[in-house]
């Protein structure tokens, strides 16, 4: 998904179905194909982000100095960050691709969404090349930083993108040489591409990276969206609601009872119960 073919290919798979009541037994494989496919649960972290982003979308159509305000993603591991990246992505997506008109030429062609994985020990050459494979730029090992970003900016703006998803943003770290000029890049990219901009990562707000003269900086300009533990008692009317519209998504051999309230609170458990069921 960190290619412009694979994303396409990602946004235009349609999700899977449940199986309905009556259906044949399936096999134990197509059973863990249909867990290991992108199911996503409409979990309160995501109905926030999408609703936020919309409203940034629409903002930044209008606002043409300075950078676009942009949304951080934080909380624990395998609480579902990178899953409402990608749904939300996902969903600007199709949405931008069903109203715009069909490019005539190849030229033409418009890229409403970029996912871009920041690396481990990412420098800032490193980031921005990320930026640049993703859209596919030509780049050689001779080209400098300052090259890399400017083909980047350049191109992005020429493609339409409107919004950025950068996940697993915690792997930089301004207090290191390396680190600081990341963090500079982000900031240099966020007031040169015409687009919103969304970070995730575990506990960033643990991290320096949006503390500092730096971070100030970057979280000045954003909102915070937790994706916290869902709890694992029904008594609240709505945490319930969220659990029985979960159950749908798997099938009866997961949902025994009070199947989905042995989840451990994360909503990567339930696709590890779904596995192993």
């Amino acid at each position: 998904m960190t290619t412009w073919h694979g994303w396409q290919e990602f946004v235009h798979t349609p999700p899977p179905v449940p199986p309905a009541p009556g259906d044949p037994p399936r096999s134990v494989e197509e059973r863990l194909a249909y867990h290991s496919a992108f199911v996503t649960v409409r979990t309160p972290a995501i109905d926030t982000l999408a609703t936020s982003v919309r409203t940034l979308l629409v903002l930044g159509r209008y606002q043409r100095t300075t950078a676009r305000p942009s949304l951080i993603v934080t909380g624990p591991a395998a609480a579902g960050k990178s899953t409402a990246l990608l749904h939300v992505g996902r969903t600007c997506h199709l949405a931008h691709t069903h109203h715009a008109p069909q490019p005539h030429r190849a030229a033409d062609i418009q890229v409403p969404v970029a996912y871009v994985l920041v690396p481990p020990g990412a420098t800032a050459k490193m980031l921005a090349a990320e930026f640049a494979r993703f859209l596919g730029i030509p780049i050689t090992a001779r080209m400098t930083q300052t090259q890399i970003t400017e083909s980047v900016c350049d191109t992005y703006n020429q493609a339409g993108v409107r919004l950025v998803l950068i996940d697993e943003i915690h792997r930089v770290n301004p207090r290191t040489t390396t680190g600081a000029e990341t963090a500079d890049l982000i900031k240099d990219l966020t007031e040169r591409i015409a687009a919103t901009f969304v970070y995730a990562g575990i506990d960033v707000t643990q991290t320096p990276l949006f503390s500092g003269v730096r971070g100030a900086q970057l979280a000045g300009r954003a909102t915070l969206i937790a994706c916290g533990p869902l709890p694992a008692r029904l008594g609240n009317k709505h945490r319930r609601a969220q659990a029985v519209s979960a159950s749908p998504l798997f099938r009866r051999w997961v949902c025994q009872p009070n199947g989905v309230s042995r989840v451990v609170g994360v909503t990567g458990g339930l696709r590890r119960v779904g596995r192993r069921r």
